[in-house]
C-alpha cells in the first residue's frame, strides 16, 4: 500500500518514511540512487527535445555527484546518449559523465563510455526492423519514435478522440506481432511500445547485485512502465525506497508518493543532507 501525500509539504508519515530509509545510511557503503528522466526529473513535453529538468534539480543533482559518495544511475525509457546532453544544461552544471540504462534497460551506458545493447533473435528483430521501416513512413496519426529495439507510438498531446483512434490502430498493428520470441507490448502513459530486452525491473536487480551486501538503494519514476522497477526493488533485502513522482496519485507498487517539482527537490536534498552526515561521521571516527 502506498504512502499517499495529499499535499506540500510532505506528511508526517512520509517524512517518517524518508527518515527510516535515510537512517540505513552508513559509513563506509556508498547509497545507490536510481533516477527515472522523463516525468521524473524533467516535465513531459511532445517534443522530447525540449524535455528539461526541473528547475533546482541539475544543482541538486551536481551537489550529490561532487559528494563522491554515492552511486547515481539513470534508468530511462529514451537511447543512453540522449540523458548526458538533457541533465548537463549550458552552461554545464553536471560536469561528469553519469551512468545510464536506456531503453528501459535494455541499453547500458557506462560513465567510461562503454556501451553494452541486448540482442533479439535474428527472425524477431528482422520483422521488428521491418516495422520500423514501415511505421517511418506511416505513423498511424501518431507521433513514431524508432529504437534500435523498439517500435513506439506516441499519443500524448492528442485530443481524446484522436488519441483512441491512434491507440486502436497502433494495437491492431503491435498485438500480432508481439507474438514473436523475445518480443512484448510495454504500455505507458500516452503510448505503447513493442520492444525486446530488459525492463526496468531486470535492470535494477543487476545493479542491486553489483552493490555490497546492506546497500541503501531508491527508485524514483513516475510511469507504468515504472512499476517493473518498483516491484523488482520492493523483493530485495537491502533497505530500499521506491517513490512514485507525479502530480496526481494512482495504484502503485510505490511505497511513497511524492508531487514534483518541490517533492523531488527536497528528495535531493535529503539525500544530499544523509550522504553528508554519514561523511562526517566517518571523519569523526
Amino acid at each position: 500500500m502506498s504512502i499517499l501525500l495529499e499535499a506540500n509539504p510532505v506528511t508526517e508519515q512520509a517524512i517518517q518514511t524518508l527518515q527510516t530509509f535515510f537512517s540505513s545510511f552508513t559509513p563506509g557503503i556508498r547509497p545507490l540512487l536510481l533516477l527515472d528522466y522523463d516525468g521524473t526529473l524533467a516535465p513531459f513535453r511532445v517534443d522530447r527535445a525540449k524535455a528539461r529538468p526541473y528547475t533546482g534539480v541539475r544543482e541538486a543533482l551536481a551537489k550529490i555527484i561532487h559528494q563522491g559518495q554515492t552511486r547515481l544511475v539513470i534508468i530511462t525509457g529514451r537511447p543512453a546518449r540522449e540523458i548526458g546532453p538533457l541533465l548537463r544544461g549550458y552552461p554545464p552544471i553536471i560536469d561528469q559523465p553519469i551512468e545510464v540504462w536506456g531503453l528501459h534497460g535494455s541499453e547500458r551506458l557506462h560513465a567510461d563510455g562503454r556501451r553494452e545493447l541486448e540482442e533479439a533473435p535474428h527472425a524477431t528483430q528482422r520483422r521488428l526492423d521491418e516495422l520500423r521501416e514501415y511505421l517511418r513512413h506511416n505513423n498511424l496519426g501518431g507521433e513514431f519514435e524508432d529504437k534500435p529495439n523498439a517500435a513506439v507510438m506516441h499519443w500524448r498531446g492528442a485530443s481524446p478522440r484522436t488519441a483512441k483512434f491512434i491507440e486502436m490502430r497502433t494495437r491492431e498493428l503491435f498485438e500480432p506481432i508481439s507474438r514473436l520470441e523475445g518480443l512484448m507490448l510495454l504500455e505507458f502513459e500516452g503510448g505503447l511500445e513493442l520492444r525486446v530486452g530488459r525492463d526496468k525491473g531486470a535492470a535494477i536487480r543487476t545493479l542491486v547485485g553489483e552493490m555490497p551486501a546492506g546497500t541503501p538503494v531508491a527508485y524514483v519514476g513516475d510511469d507504468l512502465t515504472d512499476e517493473a522497477a518498483f516491484k523488482a526493488l520492493n523483493q530485495i533485502q537491502e533497505p530500499h525506497l521506491s517513490v512514485l513522482m507525479r502530480p496526481e496519485e494512482r495504484e502503485t507498487a510505490a511505497s511513497l508518493w511524492l508531487r514534483p517539482p518541490s517533492g523531488l527537490r527536497g528528495f535531493l536534498k535529503r539525500w544530499h543532507k544523509a550522504v553528508q552526515h554519514e561523511t562526517g561521521r566517518r571523519k569523526v571516527a
